[in-house]
């Protein structure tokens, strides 16, 4: 137990931690673990809000906060972000690729700008910021990257084709990637977990809180403390819950009375 609590702990204000995606939900979380391990924080959102949350954070915890607000789902933007960090002498012992954006929709009816955002945002921004970064850790000899990938990988359910294959991507990507650095002093993980209670889905509060209680879905807290643990331990991929592993035999292979139901249930959600 006294392991669990002081893994990936450092003196306070000695290492520097980027996170993307940390204005809210999962990101917010990652970000405030990090803190209370004692790590500094550089913290990119595409909402503005990522100012008021660095500032909090850095009162809370007596860390240095830095908020910069920011569209990574565009061509060269891990380049831009690389190259800013790097002049202002930022050297960061800890990524986190966690910025995201979930589409539930047909492809056939998927504006094509979502499309782009998407594959920009999930894969190709993830693997410019792993490959910038991770080059600077492999200089110094040490440095973890977390990349969120996604239990929907294996659950190819209409309305997801486009969110899960970029997501696919990540898992696949992220364990060759690993497999380079064997033994480089550098580890990059992916993490897949399943629903998790934020307003990335679109669910209301009320939902998000029964979801928790009834375990279909996990706190933003919970998701990201098990990306931590896993990150700092060195794991390649982690799926969150015994229970999850246990059902992806059955999610791949989903009969077709099943899934035919499920999407004229879920057809009034798409958007």
């Amino acid at each position: 137990m006294c392991l669990n609590r002081k893994i990936g702990v450092v003196e306070r204000g000695s290492a520097w931690a980027l996170v993307t995606g940390a204005a809210l939900g999962i990101g917010r979380e990652y970000a405030e673990q990090l803190a209370e391990k004692g790590y500094n924080l550089y913290l990119v959102d595409i909402l503005e809000s990522v100012v008021q949350e660095a500032a909090t954070i850095e009162q809370k915890h007596g860390i240095k906060c830095v908020a910069m607000c920011m569209n990574l789902a565009e061509v060269d933007a891990a380049k831009r972000l690389h190259a800013k960090t790097t002049a202002e002498g930022y050297v960061f012992d800890v990524v986190i690729n966690n910025a995201g954006i979930f589409s539930h929709c047909d492809i056939l009816t998927t504006p094509t700008e979502r499309i782009e955002r998407i594959i920009f945002l999930h894969d190709l921004t993830l693997t410019m910021m792993c490959r910038l970064y991770g080059e600077d850790m492999l200089k110094r000899g040490k440095g973890r990257i977390l990349n969120m990938s996604s239990y929907s990988i294996w659950m190819p359910f209409p309305g997801l084709a486009l969110y899960s294959a970029s997501k696919a991507y990540v898992k696949s990507f992220t364990e060759a990637f690993a497999k380079e650095l064997y033994k480089t002093g550098v580890s990059i993980t992916a993490i897949c977990p399943a629903g998790i209670a934020t307003d990335l889905y679109g669910l209301s509060k009320s939902l998000q809180r029964f979801g928790v209680k009834s375990g279909i879905l996990m706190s933003p807290r919970s998701c990201a403390k098990r990306g931590l643990r896993a990150m700092f331990k060195g794991r390649k991929v982690v799926v969150p819950d015994w229970w999850y592993k246990i059902l992806i035999p059955f999610c791949k292979y989903l009969p077709g009375f099943i899934l035919r139901p499920l999407r004229n249930f879920t057809m009034k959600w798409q958007k």
